[in-house]
């Protein structure tokens, strides 16, 4: 279980969450956390709780540190970061080639048929979307792969559901949740992907309904990152990290 860094109450300051960061591993080169969910990596216009990098540089009295890997907003679990300009650019290589392997939970929706399966589809700009940033399926897209195993199927008075093990292959852009909704299983909680992207567009403008937030059942889409593994300078890496309450709760209940 990571260590839960807590945060002192400043002056001036409204309201600081109670903590900054799940810490998973810390030495000379590296920092290794837990992101909460509904926390942005990078910096935005508000405090210096806005971001998880922000928290960071809080946590290490620093400005000068690297984020080696990112999560979406909603995403909780690994990142790493690297204290150091040379440990940096060498893990970023790592990342690029491949050698970095990644797991992550995923509840979704419906009991998954299949015990194991692999998702080979390439991915590419939604272009019919209103949202932007939002991608699909498309032969004409870019290589994509995503392995996944149950780890167990279950009811709710909501429906039914599976606990999803996934092991990206590739790192497109929100590549396991479009895979997975692609599969019929879209991630539960996810705005974008699920069954109406009008809840992400009503989230950004505000105007998320009580109905919409009914339907969406958790209030993040339910995608942890808890393990990482690697080799470098020598050695093996290993990180794992539990999601948080809200996730393992909706699967014990």
């Amino acid at each position: 279980m990571p260590h839960l860094l807590p945060l002192r109450h400043r002056p001036g300051m409204s309201g600081p969450p109670e903590k900054l960061f799940g810490l998973v591993h810390e030495d000379d080169e590296l920092l290794v956390v837990n992101k909460p969910a509904d926390l942005v990596c990078h910096p935005t216009k508000g405090d210096e709780y806005s971001s998880l990098i922000s928290r960071v540089r809080l946590h290490l009295g620093q400005a000068d540190v690297h984020m080696v890997n990112r999560l979406d907003r909603e995403t909780t679990g690994i990142v790493l970061l690297a204290k150091r300009d040379e440990a940096a650019r060498e893990l970023r290589k790592l990342w690029e080639s491949g050698a970095v392997q990644k797991s992550y939970d995923a509840i979704v929706h419906g009991h998954v048929g299949p015990e194991s399966g692999l998702i080979d589809e390439p991915l590419g700009p939604d272009e019919v979307s209103p949202v932007a940033i939002k991608d699909r399926v498309r032969t004409d897209g870019r290589e994509a792969k995503t392995a996944f195993t149950v780890a167990s199927r279950f009811s709710r008075a909501e429906g039914n559901f599976s606990l999803l093990r996934v092991q990206p292959q590739s790192g497109r852009k929100h590549q396991i949740r479009i895979h997975l909704a692609h599969l019929g299983h879209p991630i539960v909680g996810d705005k974008l992907y699920g069954h109406d992207e009008d809840c992400y567009l009503a989230l950004v403008e505000r105007r998320l309904t009580d109905e919409q937030r009914r339907r969406l059942i958790l209030p993040c889409h339910a995608l942890h990152a808890g393990g990482l593994a690697f080799e470098w300078r020598g050695r093996d890496w290993q990180f794992n990290a539990d999601p948080e309450k809200w996730f393992s709760g909706f699967v014990a209940q």
